[in-house]
């Protein structure tokens, strides 16, 4: 049964929360990333998804996908992929002799970029131009996406064979970098109790996941997330911690402006989720790890002392005077 729209931001956040229980019918556990995918939603941000092989990534946006009512693609970036077949290209009609556009799958309201560290750098970057302005320039032609649009993509950690680094401009333009970690021995369990009773990933509609936010649902809890207060001094919290990563000893690269743009925007999303209307330290410092893990860049030597952008970014957080 389909859901009914949100007539106010309450009736949004319950069905936000029951998108999240839907979603729990499908992957046990990995309760952060779940909670990050549906802070994109509301930030209008893309999410990148990283973990080894199999510990249900592609999974998770699938069942993100069947819990709303939004059209989904999906794109198995391989190292042979072309941009255009991302994106589209112009395709001859020998009935009319003219040229006629042909859309790729990022037309579309979820687009699942699976493996995306796959694929050489040229069709990485073709996703550039669609994640940033909604839109894909084919023959100088300007074509908007759908609104929502969100790339959610997922990768395997750098040092797996047959990978690409994404370069930073494209990390960039992620809101959120979320880490899918091995599950838990209780998790583990779950997931071969749920496969031993005859769960099929493959079939999500059988597992009973069903929609439980629409777009209404959706702009009823943007609206409200804008009008999310946010004092002075918490704005200067979030510039005390961005400026503190160009400062650490530990980095090449800290975060920039855009960065702290999407901590403010993250942690407005958050404290809404929780059902304040204004924005505390704790909502900053909760969003802080996966909004800037990806956006700054560690010194080699930092990296063969074991150091980690985690680890640089938690001991920020620490020293960081927190507003009262």
């Amino acid at each position: 049964m389909s859901a009914q729209p949100a007539e106010n931001p309450d009736s949004a956040r319950a069905s936000l929360e029951a998108l999240r229980t839907e979603i729990a019918k499908a992957v046990v556990g990995q309760d952060p990333a779940v909670t990050g995918l549906v802070v994109a939603l509301l930030c209008r941000g893309h999410v990148l998804l990283e973990g080894v092989p199999g510990v249900a990534k592609t999974l998770l946006v699938r069942a993100l996908a069947a819990s709303l009512e939004l059209d989904t693609k999906r794109v198995q970036f391989t190292p042979d992929l072309m941009p255009s077949d991302v994106t589209g290209s112009l395709v001859y009609d020998a009935r009319t002799a003219e040229f006629s556009f042909q859309p790729g799958p990022v037309f579309t309201n979820l687009l699942l970029a699976d493996e995306i560290n796959r694929t050489p750098p040229k069709t990485q970057a073709s996703l550039l131009e669609a994640m940033e302005e909604r839109q894909v320039t084919v023959d100088g032609t300007p074509r908007p996406l759908p609104d929502p649009f969100l790339v959610a993509a997922t990768q395997n950690p750098v040092e797996y064979e047959g990978t690409y680094p994404l370069p930073e401009a494209q990390l960039d333009r992620f809101l959120l970098k979320l880490t899918v970690p091995l599950p838990s021995r209780e998790d583990e369990i779950g997931v071969l109790t749920r496969h031993a009773e005859g769960f099929n990933p493959r079939d999500l509609h059988a597992a009973g996941l069903r929609p439980a936010a629409n777009t209404a649902d959706l702009e009823a809890a943007r609206a409200a997330v804008a009008k999310t207060a946010v004092s002075a001094e918490i704005t200067g919290y979030v510039v005390d911690i961005c400026r503190a990563t160009r400062e650490s000893p530990s980095l090449t690269l800290g975060v920039s402006p855009r960065g702290a743009t999407a901590l403010l925007s993250t942690a407005r999303a958050w404290a809404w989720l929780t059902g304040r209307d204004y924005v505390i330290p704790d909502d900053v410092k909760a969003l802080a790890l996966p909004t800037l893990r990806h956006r700054i860049q560690l010194r080699p030597e930092a990296e063969m002392e074991g150091v980690t952008a985690d680890s640089v970014i938690t001991a920020i957080l620490a020293h960081v005077p927190v507003p009262r």
